[in-house]
């Protein structure tokens, strides 16, 4: 898990976490407190949200506390910064901020609006509803920060490897974080069932062009043969397959799209299929696809 952003101490804070505070999460409403033993405050409401969680517990209600000089890290990818900081847990998410509730009367007001709304049933099977948490996954990994999607994402995969989303996401961000030999890992561990799963395919398709990521004087001598003989195909398809794994995805297109105006039909139309394979591998939905598939029309219909 070090390598996919966190370090073993990071990683270790984000296990605890996952144990205290999002696995009760995942059938109840979890109380969680960040605090410090120099807190004055924060020994005043303790009490309070001792009792209450007490009181609400057979309501599927409980508390987790955590000690903000002891869990650094989870402190700040909550950017708790004052303590008393208190929020309602449900499903791996904040529901409520409870921090100004400091009386027995206030908490249990919000408490009572929360369970009414929430499928909160004391002495259920656990039902792991992990859609916010994919679409949180997922954000993450829109923002950039392909990293930590990859350690949510395979925070997911553990509670739910049968997932197909998940399964997906998680090849896809360590894909993105450069990470191809935990990907190749990742995708030996996919069930079988899922192989053939649009998610999962989606991401063996990017993983199949990112496999051979070249180095930056590779990338640079291939891209000087392919300027250097533009009616070279192979060169051109060679460049454009390396452009893409190196993250350079507009540069691949732009080549393969001049590839298929010159002759789309060059090596049974293999740089028309390579720049579908890119389009499957990126998501169909996304922006930056509809607009080269508009190219592509053009140049085959226009």
């Amino acid at each position: 898990m070090a390598s996919m952003g966190l370090n073993i101490d990071e990683q270790k804070a984000v296990d605890r976490f996952r144990k205290t505070v999002v696995e009760p999460s995942m059938t109840g409403l979890v109380i969680l407190d960040f605090w410090a033993e120099w807190c004055g405050p924060c020994k005043a409401l303790s009490p309070v949200l001792e009792k209450v969680a007490g009181e609400y517990a057979d309501k599927g209600v409980v508390l987790a506390k955590v000690n903000v000089d002891e869990e650094q890290f989870i402190a700040a990818q909550f950017q708790v910064r004052s303590i008393p900081t208190v929020y309602a847990m449900f499903q791996g998410q904040p529901v409520a901020d409870l921090t100004n509730a400091r009386s027995e009367s206030q908490l249990k007001g919000i408490l009572d609006q929360l369970l009414a709304k929430l499928p909160i049933h004391p002495g259920e099977a656990p039902k792991q509803d992990i859609a916010p948490l994919v679409a949180m996954a997922e954000e993450v990994l829109g923002e950039g920060d392909a990293p930590r999607a990859a350690g949510i994402y395979a925070q997911i995969v553990e509670m739910a490897p049968h997932d197909a989303a998940a399964q997906g996401g998680l090849l896809r961000a360590l894909i993105a974080a450069g990470e191809i030999e935990q990907a190749e890992a990742a995708l030996a561990l996919v069930p079988e069932e899922l192989a053939a799963d649009p998610e999962v395919h989606r991401a063996l398709a990017a993983l199949t062009l990112a496999r051979n990521k070249p180095e930056d004087s590779e990338l640079a001598a291939l891209r000087a043969a392919a300027t250097a003989d533009p009616a070279d195909m192979a060169a051109g398809l060679a460049y454009a397959e390396a452009a893409f794994a190196a993250g350079e995805r507009d540069a691949a297109a732009d080549k393969l799209l001049a590839m298929i105006q010159v002759d789309r039909e060059w090596n049974e139309g293999a740089a028309k299929a390579r720049l579908l394979q890119i389009f499957e591998a990126v998501g169909l939905e996304d922006p930056w696809v509809a607009g080269q598939r508009r190219r592509l029309s053009l140049l085959l219909f226009g």
